[in-house]
């Protein structure tokens, strides 16, 4: 049924091991490419009818239980390089390439993309979720983009083919970046290694980076990530509103927003998919009747329930009322 490849593919395969939430169901089929060759000529010659789903290291991902009717895409060690140019401030990393990676490489050389070091995950999920905080989105920074289309050619992307917005960008369904572009501001090496090691001091401060947690829950309602700054407003941040809303803590089954932050949803040790993904939109519905907002996921959700699907939160309410929250 599938295509000969260099790299491996595993029919049948759990996916709960592969996501920072330890949870899922298996894929039709699991490709890890062998290089982009191996992943042009597998997607060339894959029948149109059969879908893919890019992964990355599943640090801001659901998988549920049902698994997923897809071939996934993981990049490994093939799409991981990272590539400095110190004098024309650029950075050009693949895929697979750690956001902490490569915000290291780029300071040990002068360049600034402090802004990746607390991000969980790889380049590919950055750039597909325009991935920021301190005030810095992959956005501000992006120069270009390579993927591989459904069809398996190699193309070029700009900023205005990505039309990234907060927490978002527009890829074709099937295409799989593959590497990625950004261009830094130069400065101190040893300024922006003092600036990394705060960013984590504060980070590990009030994140649960023990727990099994796939970072923010919901994006921020006001429409844009913490800037780190004195000045920084809380009024409609994610976590504030759930805090308002009295459900720091509150579970369902093994999954629970965090005690330490309360965007953080975490898997305490036996959650299952349908456990997460209940908690979130209770939590949802819980929000919206307390303060009016409607509160949306940040983390993707991917794949089939096993049993009945989870209703939406606001399912309930009338798409008018939604709207004026700017969901």
């Amino acid at each position: 049924m599938y295509p000969e490849v260099r790299g491996k593919l595993t029919e049948s395969r759990m996916l709960s091991d592969l996501t920072w939430l330890r949870v899922g169901g298996p894929a039709d089929a699991l490709f890890q490419p062998a290089d982009l060759e191996d992943l042009q000529g597998f997607l060339a010659a894959l029948d149109p009818a059969v879908a893919v789903f890019p992964m990355g290291v599943g640090s801001n991902l659901i998988v549920r239980d049902g698994g997923i009717r897809a071939v996934v895409i993981r990049m490994g060690r093939g799409f991981n390089q990272i590539g400095i140019d110190a004098e024309a401030g650029r950075v050009t990393a693949g895929v697979a390439a750690l956001d902490a990676h490569v915000a290291r490489k780029a300071a040990a050389q002068g360049l600034d993309l402090t802004f990746l070091r607390t991000i969980p995950g790889a380049i590919g999920g950055a750039v597909r979720m325009n991935a920021g905080c301190y005030g810095s989105y992959v956005a501000d920074h992006f120069v270009s983009a390579k993927a591989v289309t459904r069809a398996g050619a190699l193309v070029t992307l700009t900023a205005d083919d990505l039309k990234f917005q907060y927490r978002q960008s527009d890829l074709p369904e099937g295409w799989v970046i593959t590497e990625a572009t950004l261009k830094a501001e130069k400065a101190d090496p040893e300024a922006l290694e003092a600036r990394m090691t705060d960013q984590l001091a504060k980070r590990d401060a009030s994140q649960p980076t023990k727990e099994r947690s796939a970072g923010s829950t919901f994006r921020n309602p006001a429409g844009f990530s913490s800037t780190g700054k004195a000045d920084d407003t809380h009024d409609l941040k994610a976590w504030k509103v759930i805090d308002d809303a009295g459900l720091r803590g509150y579970s369902i089954g093994g999954a629970q927003m965090s005690e330490m932050h309360s965007n953080f949803m975490i898997n305490t040790g036996v959650a299952t998919a349908h456990d997460l993904e209940s908690l979130g939109e209770s939590v949802r519905k819980r929000v919206f009747q307390n303060a009016g907002i409607a509160l949306q996921w940040e983390i993707k959700r991917v794949g089939e329930f096993e049993g009945d699907p989870i209703p939406d939160g606001l399912a309930d309410l009338k798409s008018t009322d939604v709207q004026k929250t700017g969901a």
